[in-house]
């Protein structure tokens, strides 16, 4: 009786009434917000309870959008399952209810699909689509998607391409205006700066592994900041100015020391 009332609760703060009269869910929920990677399992079923409150209010642009892109990270997570069969249907499914006028359900689409191929190991059929993503983020300013297409176009490409399009995903985060785009900075920073590194080439490792640092100082993140640190005081040595890496070390370890870590 208790989990009855407590989901039936739950159901009723999702529903609601819209501006046309119809039941459906206001506002919207989050998606985005509820991933668990992790557990892609619970994910989907999470997923597929929004669902059924969609459908009094499909013939709805905003809802049908919604819908779309909905589906396409349900597909996302059966094919981190290896649900493959499953994620293709929804896919499929996605693309019956997409419309031109739906930008953002498209690249979401054509992302899922490449992830999905790319899983089964066939990037012949992967690279297209991230491509597709990629150029047409570009062109629909949606530097998000644009930069997570880049991403994995570097997954997809061979090893002498890879650093060029992590160039080009660090280009667009850099000059977006969004700041869940932004938030690739950290992982594009010093991904690019181990490249280089490995590279050999450590004055340009040392500048990107700067600019990492300085941006995770802005982040309010003393873990990630530490490491970004670290990595700059390492590249220091690479380059063979001894005496700024040590002092920098030697502040980790001091702030390691004072926070009993």
């Amino acid at each position: 009786m208790k989990y009855f009332v407590l989901l039936f609760s739950i159901i009723m703060l999702l529903t609601g009434c819209n501006n046309n009269g119809g039941t459906g869910i206001n506002p919207l929920p989050n998606f985005d917000a509820m991933w668990d990677y992790s557990h892609p399992d619970s994910t989907e079923m999470r997923f597929k309870e929004i669902l059924p409150l969609l459908q009094n209010t499909s013939e709805f642009n905003i809802d049908a959008d919604y819908q779309v892109q909905l589906l396409t990270q349900i597909a996302r997570a059966q094919g981190l399952q290896g649900k493959f069969h499953e994620a293709d249907s929804t896919l499929k499914e996605a693309k019956k209810l997409m419309t031109e006028d739906m930008s953002i359900a498209k690249i979401r689409y054509l992302l899922e699909k490449g992830r999905m191929f790319n899983s089964l190991g066939d990037k012949e059929q992967a690279r297209p689509l991230f491509l597709e993503a990629y150029e047409y983020g570009l062109i629909n300013n949606l530097d998000l998607y644009t930069v997570d297409a880049a991403h994995m176009m570097g997954i997809v490409e061979p090893a002498a391409k890879q650093l060029d399009w992590s160039l080009m995903a660090l280009e667009v985060a850099e000059k977006s205006e969004d700041e869940r785009c932004r938030g690739w900075l950290g992982a594009l920073y010093n991904n690019i700066g181990w490249t280089f590194f490995d590279m050999q080439k450590y004055e340009d490792a040392l500048k990107i592994h700067q600019k990492g640092y300085e941006w995770r100082k802005g982040q309010n993140n003393p873990e990630a900041t530490r490491i970004a640190k670290w990595s700059v005081a390492r590249m220091l040595r690479a380059v063979e100015n001894y005496d700024e890496a040590m002092i920098m070390q030697q502040e980790i370890l001091q702030e390691l020391q004072e926070n009993n870590l």
